[in-house]
């Protein structure tokens, strides 16, 4: 196999950022990035982290994935609008109580979060069809297989992409295409950061007063502890997403995190959906002692397996 042209949304930070380099910096040189990113602006911070690739293995462009002109233009730039490998990442986060959040500012998500997915792909699988080839690749996350405590929307839109592309999986097997779903737990970005930053500053005045002192007293901090000590980095991430990318057969669900696979595992373990919902209701309301402890093993779990 050549040289793949891969297109990479959402790569002005984060895990985006640093899947366009790792690929880019492949030591095979299997690969031609176009990272691509909605406001050319924020471009600075993938050219330091490109270095000597830069116009050699990896360009930048501009694509906006709520725009289907942009991602056509985008593709059309391209030599005989070849893209061998699409990772689409791009994506935006919201957490926080239902009754505080706009359905404007649910629409806007989906917009990007699932619709943003299904404008590339429908711009790019006819081309990979006719060629009989190519390998769609989407960065999806865990809380598309288990919901997640004040992340409504944002597990919904995860769960929408999850069921689209086991749909279109099995259309994709008879055209020779690859499709694959990274499901990383908690990751530390700028994403994220972003995201708690803005849900510390909420005005919670929409929601009961209840309801605001569990977000507050006991979600936020629960999320900072969950972070610290199962997060990855995004170059973690992207590291794992190289592998699968040059795998002979790559699998259609990769996790990123090995220590949060128990946590995902329960859902199929009940039938009736208890065991998670059950198992998530008493770490967060009634054993704060064991989860801490369960977090401190994790932690040093996670510490061993990075020097072996």
């Amino acid at each position: 196999m050549g040289t793949r042209r891969v297109l990479v949304t959402g790569c002005s930070s984060g895990i985006g950022l640093a899947v366009a380099v790792r690929l880019a910096k492949d030591e095979m040189k299997r690969f031609k990035v176009v990272a691509t990113m909605r406001d050319l602006e924020k471009r600075g911070a993938l050219e330091r982290a490109a270095g000597d690739t830069l116009s050699r293995t990896l360009e930048i462009r501009p694509l906006d994935v709520c725009c289907e002109d942009s991602i056509r233009e985008c593709v059309n730039s391209m030599p005989e609008r070849r893209v061998d490998v699409l990772v689409s990442n791009a994506g935006v986060g919201m957490i926080g109580p239902l009754e505080v959040q706009s359905v404007r500012e649910m629409q806007d998500l989906f917009n990007t979060n699932f619709f943003g997915l299904v404008r590339l792909v429908k711009e790019l699988l006819p081309d990979m069809k006719r060629r009989q080839s190519g390998h769609i690749v989407v960065m999806s996350s865990v809380m598309g297989i288990q919901g997640l405590l004040f992340n409504d929307v944002y597990a919904a839109s995860k769960f929408a992409v999850e069921g689209f592309c086991e749909s279109l999986a099995v259309q994709a097997m008879k055209f020779n295409i690859n499709l694959s779903l990274v499901e990383p737990g908690p990751v530390i970005t700028e994403f994220e950061r972003k995201v708690y930053e803005e849900a510390q500053n909420m005005d919670l005045s929409g929601t009961d007063e209840e309801t605001a002192r569990i977000f507050c007293e006991i979600y936020l901090p629960y999320s900072r502890k969950v972070f610290s000590s199962l997060g990855q980095t995004p170059e973690e991430v992207a590291e794992q997403t190289h592998q699968l990318l040059v795998a002979k057969n790559p699998p259609f669900r990769h996790q990123t995190n090995r220590l949060y696979t128990p946590m995902t595992a329960m859902k199929h373990a009940d039938p009736t959906g208890r065991l998670p919902i059950d198992a998530f209701y008493k770490m967060v309301f009634q054993h704060d002692r064991v989860f801490n402890a369960s977090l401190g093993i994790m932690r040093l779990l996670q510490r061993r397996t990075g020097k072996s």
